[in-house]
């Protein structure tokens, strides 16, 4: 377990964005998106065009679930970095750890930002480095390797339906012992 002092705790809601700030941003596009194609159904609806109708609302459609979608993942992703966060806390930088959130961006981002709250950012940005992860890897590499990912039970579980992880520590309250 780690007895140094850790850098200042941000709030929960602050670290909730660090985690998924890709995924916000998304979330802000697919909520536009529908709004749009809303927009161009309602006028299709009132023109009676059975084709446009078809087009806009299977775009509205697309959208509209994304939008939980996209809200499910941020939600497994703040699960990622508590687990993370009290992995580190508890074992340091280590390697295996930071395996475990390899594969996709918004992974790597939560095991990032849950090192940068204990101090450990440069450890695990140098690690990925070494792992030959860059910056544009957005597309999870499961998917790359699978293409049938989408019938896969293992995808919906760590995807959209991780399971509420509770903190072992209060960060907050180590970080203000040490102070």
């Amino acid at each position: 377990m780690n007895i140094t002092p850790l850098p200042t705790q941000p709030n929960t809601i602050v670290s909730y964005f660090h985690v998924g700030r890709l995924l916000h941003y998304s979330l802000i596009l697919f909520i536009l998106e529908a709004w749009i194609y809303g927009v161009q159904l309602i006028k299709s609806i009132e023109k009676e065009s059975t084709f446009w109708i078809v087009f806009w609302i299977s775009f509205f459609l697309f959208s509209f679930l994304h939008i939980f979608l996209v809200i499910m993942d941020g939600w497994s992703r703040f699960q990622n970095y508590k687990r993370a966060k009290d992995q580190f806390y508890m074992h340091g930088f280590n390697r295996r750890i930071a395996n475990t959130y390899i594969g996709s961006k918004c992974q790597r981002n939560a095991a990032i930002v849950a090192a940068k709250e204990l101090g450990l950012e440069k450890e695990i940005i140098e690690y990925y480095k070494d792992m030959n992860v860059k910056w544009y890897h957005f597309v999870p590499y499961f998917m790359v390797k699978d293409p049938l990912f989408m019938f896969r039970k293992k995808f919906w579980s760590r995807t959209f339906l991780e399971k509420n992880y509770q903190p072992k520590f209060d960060y907050k309250k180590i970080q203000l012992e040490f102070s």
